[in-house]
């Protein structure tokens, strides 16, 4: 079986790349792939913000990466990028802050580095 890392670069507002990362990684799991870890980068880091407040209907992005974080997945967001973008990273949610040198050495250990922009 093949260990991958994904990335996301995109916003929460994006749901259509929201949602691709998640069936992808629920598809490998599912098939007995191994999910190193799924790391939040540029835009994405949005995604461990908890200071956005989404009407009901709209795609329940937490929710999302809570259920990820149930199955023991290793959610990091850069540290860099959210320090950038104004993110509280002591207040993350599901997401351990990380540096790219810890990301780097992740995908460079995968079978696979998958990018979803």
């Amino acid at each position: 079986m093949a260990r991958f890392v994904l990335s996301l670069h995109t916003p929460p507002s994006d749901h259509d790349t929201t949602q691709r990362i998640v069936k992808f990684a629920n598809a490998c799991l599912a098939q007995g792939h191994t999910i190193d870890a799924i790391f939040l980068y540029q835009q994405g880091i949005y995604h461990a913000s908890t200071h956005f407040d989404l009407s009901s209907d709209e795609l329940r992005i937490s929710a999302l990466w809570q259920q990820l974080a149930d199955q023991e997945l290793n959610l990091m967001l850069c540290v860099t990028a959210a320090q950038k973008r104004g993110l509280d990273i002591k207040n993350t949610g599901v997401f351990k802050v990380a540096g790219l040198a810890e990301f780097a050495m992740l995908a460079s250990d995968a079978d696979k580095w998958v990018q979803f922009k």
